[in-house]
């Protein structure tokens, strides 16, 4: 890690990110941040990137964009890297973690920095806050040589992917499977195996990744959760997640292991 080049700062304005203007949109590299002309309410140093230091800023609400620069929505920056998106992901967590834990939740004291780096601990009565994580699991059910993929009311236009879902209390990742499928789509499942995981920023989501085979049921979606859901051939397959996403991986990895071409797969374009 060399200490000549300059930090990267991930800046977000509310829900939008700082970065440069064009196809290739990275977030701006400073010796500091007041050196691209802006104050943070918040700063917190989160880890390197390719060798520079990497900060994750809350910006106040009436920060104005460099020269070069705009805000944009994390969502729509899919297409920067797998290795930027991430930090970006840790950095919007980390910031959003600092705006919803200014003050305890037991007793409304405002909070002071916690024994570790990434810790807020009540000065009143001791309580210690770390920043949020949210287990959910994500899952490719596949049927011979078909998969099931389902499309939820947020997703862009077109988009399908495979089940997620968020672990409730008291709930074991296989017990949230089954009850997640069978919520969503009315199919039951078996033969569980694990696959890989994924931090994911929206909103603060670890995704733990399962392939499972169909073990009975037809599909009955719940409309409150999804609009639509089929099984697709790897010759016949919609629009599909950004490559950056674990849900993508997943897909290509099925497609690889049977006759289809995962460099030809269509991926939805990202929203603005």
């Amino acid at each position: 890690m060399s200490a000549t080049k300059a930090p990267l700062w991930f800046a977000f304005r509310e829900e939008r990110l700082l970065v440069h203007r064009g196809e290739q949109a990275g977030v701006p590299e400073a010796s500091s941040l007041e050196d691209l002309g802006l104050g943070a309410v918040f700063e917190q140093e989160v880890g390197f990137l390719d060798g520079r230091r990497c900060f994750a800023v809350d910006l106040p609400l009436d920060a104005e964009a460099p020269e070069g620069t705009v805000f944009r929505e994390l969502r729509g920056l899919w297409g920067v890297g797998e290795a930027l998106f991430l930090m970006a992901g840790r950095a919007k967590q980390i910031v959003e973690w600092h705006r919803t834990h200014r003050f305890c939740g037991r007793d409304g004291t405002e909070t002071v920095p916690g024994p570790t780096e990434l810790a807020k601990q009540c000065p009143r009565c001791g309580l210690v806050f770390y920043p949020r994580l949210s287990p959910a699991v994500i899952v490719l059910v596949r049927r011979g040589d078909e998969l099931l993929l389902a499309r939820s009311p947020g997703f862009p236009p077109g988009m399908y992917s495979v089940l997620a879902g968020f672990v409730e209390p008291g709930e074991s990742i296989e017990e949230t499977i089954e009850r997640e499928i069978c919520e969503e789509v009315g199919v039951e499942v078996g033969n569980l195996r694990y696959f890989g995981s994924q931090p994911w920023p929206f909103p603060n989501s670890l995704m733990i990744g399962f392939v499972a085979d169909y073990a009975g049921g037809e599909l009955k979606v719940d409309p409150a959760e999804i609009e639509d859901a089929g099984w697709y051939s790897v010759d016949g397959l919609p629009e599909l997640p950004p490559k950056v996403s674990i849900a993508r991986r997943m897909i290509e990895e099925f497609v690889a292991g049977h006759r289809g071409d995962p460099k030809t797969l269509k991926t939805i374009k990202a929203p603005e």
